[in-house]
């Protein structure tokens, strides 16, 4: 899935790179950007943390006139008018027109490095709307983002998952030389596939992926194992016989009439319906009517 997705198969839409301190997911982010010169793309880079010739190394020189690099990095506040890109630039109108300003002839992709510095300063609720828009304008075919998550509040980083169409997470993996890719893509129906993989990036920002820990699709059944029986080893037996289960339908149960106790209840006898009071010698009787003073 992780191989789809960068090398385009599944591209489009939003996804999100989400690493932590313990992995970057910076070559990830470079497997993108040259999955998609070589696609022919063009490639538009906000770099807010990264300078331009440290995310152009490895790239396929070949295609650099196909990425366009919005400096923001050293200078992302725009306090020394050292940057072509600023912070406070991401908004659709800005980047739809920092996009439209590129001839180009096919849809672009564009890399927000990274989107964590971009809520340090803003509102997440304004970058999801904005992000939202971005979607739906249609100027760039697919935007990534990378996103460090051990920055932010689990609410944020939902929040800003909830609206990727894909979401790689990153960690180091038992093998130093490779790292483990999570990836969980949303399909046009809602359904969310989800699988583990490990990964490699070779120093020209290659993607290789060595093991993948299952297949989507494919799920290992064990073969039915004999229950074991509970009562094998009891020293009483707790099964009927052929004979004693007809001795005990031939029971009669206690408190259930059978139908000649039924009919002998409802047949009418004589004197029935009346009822007979004889006086005890105890009872307290008064000959007054005690309801007299309610006589009008």
């Amino acid at each position: 899935m992780l191989l789809n997705i960068v090398h385009g198969t599944e591209s489009g839409g939003f996804i999100v790179v989400e690493d932590t301190v313990k992995y970057s997911g910076r070559e990830i982010l470079k497997c993108f950007i040259n999955a998609a010169l070589k696609r022919g793309e063009d490639v538009h880079v906000l770099g807010f943390e990264t300078s331009e010739a440290e995310l152009r190394a490895g790239l396929d020189s070949s295609c650099v006139q196909k990425i366009h690099f919005h400096k923001g990095h050293p200078d992302p506040l725009g306090w020394t008018c050292k940057s072509s890109v600023t912070v406070h630039q991401f908004t659709t109108r800005d980047i739809t027109q920092l996009v439209q300003n590129v001839p180009h002839t096919k849809a672009s992709v564009l890399i927000v490095d990274s989107l964590s510095f971009v809520l340090r300063h803003h509102q997440p609720v304004v970058i999801c709307q904005r992000l939202q828009e971005l979607k739906k304008v249609g100027v760039v075919k697919t935007i990534v983002g990378l996103l460090h998550s051990d920055l932010h509040l689990q609410g944020v980083v939902k929040s800003v998952c909830h609206l990727a169409n894909a979401v790689i997470s990153v960690a180091p993996a038992n093998n130093e030389h490779c790292g483990m890719a999570k990836t969980t893509r949303r399909t046009k129906s809602g359904k969310l596939m989800q699988e583990e993989e490990y990964f490699d990036v070779s120093e020209d920002a290659a993607l290789s992926v060595q093991t993948r820990t299952h297949q989507p699709g494919h799920v290992q059944i064990e073969p039915d194992k004999p229950k074991a029986d509970p009562t094998s080893n009891l020293t009483f037996n707790l099964r009927l016989s052929k004979k004693e289960k007809e001795a005990k339908e031939k029971v009669a149960l206690p408190f259930v009439f059978s139908q000649e106790k039924k009919s002998a209840l409802l047949r009418p006898t004589p004197g029935s319906g009346r009822i007979t009071y004889e006086p005890d010698a105890y009872d307290d009787l008064d000959e007054e009517d005690p309801d007299d003073d309610l006589d009008v």
